[in-house]
């Protein structure tokens, strides 16, 4: 029996299980959390200032040297319900030899937060980034996000928000419609019901402004996660000024971080010609 599509209740399942389809994830993980380690011991990092109320509110922050740097926001993924920001520190170095100011994102995380509460927190988040980050040699008028798999629609969430001080959302690998996801086994954990998944998926928002979003997938992704961001990029191509798809060869779900701090790959050029920098080559 069909539950989404053409799919059942297995191959639904299948399609954003993306573990199943990456055998050797664990070694993403293992190298990430290696490769983290050593860039908190190589850069300057305030660590878990938090911006809220509940414990998982809080931010790790990578200043540049420079003042009033343009600065990249981080929203991890793991389904709302994993992980955490001081997994992808790996990332910052990229950036701040560029002089951007990095900045690392945590949220509540289900079961025990809902996704309302999550995309809530992340819009507080934007907000006190905005407000505080002259303090870490932030510039307040240059702020970037970008968000990987539950991240990426994170980011997008932002767009539909009045946040005018954004200047862009990159997402990569990003989930833009949450039927599939409540229909399939992630909502054992998650608990959405069919309004909170709608009131939370992009394709049924509109952005509220004109800030340029960029859509990444890898080509070995799983089907639902490309029509995804076809679906996305259909829906708001009319309601922006500037949207965009890029699509990385043979990169998969996590290889696709990967993507952005390698030496000239496609994706880290996008970024920096999106935060309007002329990449040093260090």
């Amino acid at each position: 029996m069909t539950v989404y599509k053409h799919y059942n209740q297995e191959q639904l399942n299948d399609q954003y299980n993306t573990r199943l389809h990456v055998p050797d994830y664990a070694d993403y993980f293992e190298r990430w959390e290696r490769l983290s380690s050593q860039t908190e011991k190589e850069h300057t990092i305030f660590e878990n200032i938090f911006f809220g109320t509940h414990p998982g509110e809080c931010v790790d922050i990578f200043p540049a040297e420079k003042n009033l740097a343009k600065t990249m926001v981080f929203i991890h993924g793991g389904y709302w319900h994993l992980l955490d920001k001081s997994l992808f520190h790996f990332l910052a170095p990229t950036f701040l030899k560029n002089d951007v100011t990095t900045v690392f994102i945590n949220y509540p995380l289900a079961p025990a937060a809902s996704i309302d509460m999550i995309v809530s927190s992340c819009r507080k988040a934007m907000r006190w980034v905005h407000a505080n980050i002259m303090r870490f040699n932030g510039d307040p008028s240059q702020l970037y996000v970008m968000g990987h798999s539950a991240g990426g629609h994170l980011a997008s969430m932002l767009l539909a928000e009045d946040l005018p001080f954004l200047k862009a959302v990159v997402s990569l690998s990003g989930l833009f419609r949450l039927e599939p996801i409540m229909l399939s086994y992630l909502n054992d954990v998650l608990r959405m019901d069919m309004d909170i998944a709608k009131r939370n998926s992009p394709v049924f928002l509109k952005p509220t402004g004109s800030c340029p979003l960029l859509l990444v997938t890898g080509t070995d992704e799983t089907d639902e996660f490309k029509d995804q961001t076809v679906e996305i990029y259909n829906s708001w191509k009319n309601e922006r000024n500037c949207i965009e798809v890029l699509t990385i060869p043979g990169k998969n779900h996590y290889s696709i971080l990967d993507a952005v701090v390698e030496t000239g790959s496609s994706l880290r050029s996008a970024i920096f010609h999106l935060m309007d920098i002329e990449e040093r080559q260090i």
